[in-house]
């Protein structure tokens, strides 16, 4: 019998590719596969099209006739992109049934920004440029023979700049910014702002008692985050009232932000004023007369805040670089102050100018800080690179310029240093190293004894506030700080170095690197990046 090729024509046989092989299946339009849940329950069988609605296989009808004819436009509709509409509308449908769209928008919660509103005020530029100059290399011409300039003196800022562009000398109007032109103080802040107190003697709280009320001191849901200010947070302070919670604010454009959580004037209880041009590196209210809240700029002015007359007063004026102040006297009428050149400056408020008393310069390149003993007012403690020092104010003399006492330790700058608010005798600095440090100042010896040192994350970096821990004012022996750890925190510690609490809550998401408890009250104070207080009470 003889075997014939299975692929023959006519006898001869016939080579396949194996293109011709694995040719794909051209389907028909009727031929529109569904998939199915099994593939085992589906095999051999043949799939069917789905079952569409009427009007749709009208419209599938009318595009076969289309496809048989050869003039077919491109860009209509298939099969498959019709049952894709006719899903899409059969879905809209259901859910419009159920109403989930109404109810996704009903679960999205309303966010409102408490303070001051966004402004959205810029302006498109273009920057021209002037025509380049051709060098006197190209030129062909000899360079000119000209001495090397002196070296200029030290400075923080453009001094020429800041001349430029600060406020001018003497009282400035207090005027809300945020608020219409010509528009009076509220008569609910003057009275908040002249209430006068009355002080209470209250026992001291036990360290349990103490711990307990600050776990019951929270973040209000309504109301207790607040932009008060436009840019980062430099300084914060408590109006020593205690009927109601002002707060104050100070930023790095130089301006002054004021907060009545109780209130509505201005944007929900937030008046912004600008009697500055460059950060308000330091604020205060006076101890002696609650009404006098003093600002203290890098553009070197230090200015009082008269309600009354509704105006800024200068109290101090230098060309630039004010770092820091504090009272020297129990009336809080002499006043000390520190700038960037390692200069301390007492200044006398009775006399009348806007100069010092003394200027005495120390042998550091810069001060920090500077703060006074509360009891034994002619000690002043001053934060170098390095070291804090303790002077007598009264022995400021280039003669006689030696510290009474130094505190050792720190191998970084000292952003902070304190002394504590009842007694004096403890000292809690804040060092670039990462360490929180608590020295004795009982007895003022040549060198003061460390107590505790606390290991703490203090670099910030360039787009946040120093960290700077700060006494209770109403203990002597714990003290705040912000914490770069996350979840965002606020953390209170003991002098022995114990954590008493840490201050958590989900709308704090950013840094208070600024903090400050209130004088009386049980509430703390925080400030972050963005111009933005929170404010925890019980």
């Amino acid at each position: 019998m003889e075997m014939k090729p299975a692929n023959t024509k006519n006898g001869v046989p016939v080579l396949h590719s194996a293109k011709d092989g694995c040719k794909p299946k051209k389907f028909t339009p009727d031929e529109v596969l569904v998939p199915n849940p099994s593939f085992k329950e589906n095999q051999g069988t043949k799939r069917k099209r789905k079952t569409l609605p009427l009007k749709v296989e009208e419209i599938i009808e009318k595009v076969k006739d289309q496809k048989e004819d050869k003039d077919m436009q491109p860009g209509s509709l298939s099969i498959y992109e019709l049952e894709r509409l006719e899903n899409i509308r059969q879905n809209q449908v259901f859910l419009s049934s159920i109403k989930l769209l109404e109810a996704k928008q009903d679960l999205k919660p309303e966010k409102t920004q408490r303070g001051l509103k966004r402004q959205n005020n810029k302006v498109a530029w273009t920057e021209i440029l002037p025509p380049r100059t051709k060098s006197l290399r190209i030129q062909k011409k000899e360079a000119e023979r000209l001495p090397l300039p002196l070296e200029p003196h030290r400075i923080y800022y453009e001094v020429e700049r800041i001349e430029h562009a600060r406020k001018p000398e003497g009282p400035i109007s207090m005027e809300p910014i945020n608020m219409e032109e010509d528009s009076s103080l509220p008569p609910e802040l003057l009275k908040l702002w002249t209430e006068d107190l009355i002080k209470e003697e209250k026992e001291e709280l036990s360290l349990e008692e103490y711990r307990s009320t600050l776990k019951s001191m929270e973040l209000s849901e309504i109301g207790g985050v607040a932009k008060v200010v436009k840019s980062r947070i430099f300084s914060v302070a408590f109006h020593p009232c205690s009927s109601r919670l002002l707060m104050a604010a100070g930023d790095k454009l130089g301006g002054v932000g004021l907060w009545n959580l109780d209130s509505d004037m201005g944007d929900e209880g937030v008046l912004l004023f600008e009697p500055h041009v460059q950060p308000v590196a330091c604020m205060a209210f006076s101890r002696s007369h609650p009404t006098d809240l003093l600002t203290l700029s890098y553009d070197g002015t230090l200015r009082s805040t008269d309600v009354e007359k509704a105006v800024f007063d200068e109290v101090y004026r230098i060309k630039d670089g004010l770092r820091t102040f504090d009272f020297l006297s129990h009336d809080c009428s002499t006043l000390v102050t520190g700038d960037w050149y390692g200069d301390v400056a007492i200044v006398d408020r009775r006399t009348p100018g806007t100069s010092h008393e003394s200027l005495h310069s120390l042998d550091t390149k810069t001060v920090r800080c500077v703060h006074v003993h509360p009891v034994q007012k002619q000690y002043v403690m001053v934060a170098e690179n390095s070291i804090v020092s303790i002077y007598d104010a009264r022995c400021l003399k280039a003669s006689s310029r030696e510290p009474v006492s130094q505190l050792y330790g720190h191998s970084k700058s000292i952003s902070s240093a304190y002394f504590s608010p009842g007694t004096g005798n403890r000292v809690v600095t804040t060092c670039l190293d990462n360490n929180i440090r608590i020295y004795d100042t009982s007895e003022l010896a040549s060198r003061a004894p460390l107590l505790t040192s606390i290991q703490q994350n203090l670099y910030t970096g360039r787009w946040l506030s120093k960290l700077q821990a700060m006494w209770d004012p109403k203990r002597d022996d714990c003290f705040v700080v912000g914490s770069m750890q996350q979840p965002r925190r606020v953390q209170v510690f003991h002098e022995s170095g114990q954590l008493q609490h840490s201050f958590q809550d989900p709308e704090m998401t950013t840094v208070l690197s600024v903090t400050a408890f209130h004088p009386t009250r049980n509430a703390l104070l925080g400030g972050n990046a963005s111009g933005r207080l929170y404010v925890f009470t019980d």
